[in-house]
């Protein structure tokens, strides 16, 4: 086991947790970034509405904000978490133990989960293989790419509507696939007067071309509607294992299927003392400026709870 512990231990290197480092390595803290590698946005091969670096790749984001932290002395590793758990230091001080895959242990003073989510589909037939490409949520990070496109949106809860009608924004050619989805017929009637096609048959599946290229949809008779891209909301599940696992207290749910989600204020403070959290493991609305700015915010807390903690210690001595 490690002798001396770090000052905070990051779990998940994306743009909320790499946000939190570079303000920690920048107050001359020890920080230990343990990073799975597999970011929510892997699938897209680029971003958009990022201030500065629209139309980068995201994994180039990473690997260069990767690349800041360490220039401070920071640490980031490519590691899998095993467990978590409260810890005692050395002195006496509160911490965390955290257990690497490879059973490694190391002990920090705080911890901060950006663990992010999973985006959970539906089960149509063909329409994993175009997630993120064909197939993707945000229209402010990819309406403009099919802007006066064909695009199709499928109806998988109450928000659909807000999307759909978001979309009209950027073509006027918007089919919406309600796939057996109930909706309430004042919002179809809206729906309907902006010019909004109502697909009322079943999906059957997701066509692709042989490149790999989004074809368009084959409903339950056998038509087929063509389409240059396909908006939809998934289901949301938190990857907050780590943070329910040590107590964190929880609240109602975000967005299509609910659940509970880790509660934290403003900064990212959970209910258990040392125990952060930022980005998508607690926001699912946050785009990559949204958890960078979590995770700057989360960053700039720890450090400043850091020097309370260092101020009651001064004075006990």
């Amino acid at each position: 086991m490690q002798q001396e512990p770090w000052d905070v231990i990051i779990v998940g290197g994306g743009s909320a947790g790499l946000s939190a480092a570079l303000m920690l390595v920048r107050a001359r803290r020890r920080v230990l970034v343990l990073d799975g590698g597999a970011p929510r946005n892997r699938f897209a091969a680029h971003m958009h509405g990022v201030l500065g670096r629209d139309g980068w790749s995201p994994m180039e984001l990473l690997a260069t904000g990767r690349a800041e932290v360490e220039r401070y002395g920071g640490v980031v590793r490519s590691d899998e978490v095993a467990a978590v758990a409260p810890a005692v230091g050395a002195s006496g001080e509160r911490g965390f133990g955290v257990t690497l895959g490879t059973g490694e242990v190391h002990v920090a003073r705080r911890l901060l989960v950006a663990t992010g989510l999973r985006d959970e589909l539906p089960a149509i037939p063909g329409l994993a293989g175009q997630w993120g490409r064909g197939a993707v949520v945000c229209p402010y990070c990819d309406g403009w790419e099919v802007r006066d496109r064909r695009i199709g949106v499928l109806a998988t809860g109450p928000r659909s509507v807000h999307q759909v009608q978001l979309l009209r924004q950027w073509s006027p050619t918007v089919t919406f696939f309600l796939n057996d989805t109930d909706v309430a017929a004042d919002d179809l009637a809206g729906i309907l007067a902006r010019g909004i096609e109502v697909e009322r048959r079943p999906v059957d599946r997701v066509l692709s071309d042989d490149d790999g290229t989004l074809r368009g949809i084959r409903l339950v008779d056998g038509a087929e509607v063509a389409l240059d891209s396909i908006f939809l909301g998934p289901t949301f599940v938190p990857n907050d294992g780590l943070l329910v696992g040590l107590g964190a207290a929880t609240g109602e749910g975000f967005g299509p299927g609910g659940g509970e989600w880790v509660e934290v204020d403003p900064m990212g403070r959970t209910s258990v003392a040392g125990l952060w959290a930022a980005g998508n493991v607690v926001n699912p609305a946050a785009s990559v400026p949204g958890a960078a700015g979590g995770g700057n915010l989360a960053g700039a807390a720890i450090n400043a709870d850091l020097i309370e903690e260092e101020i009651r210690t001064a004075l006990a001595s």
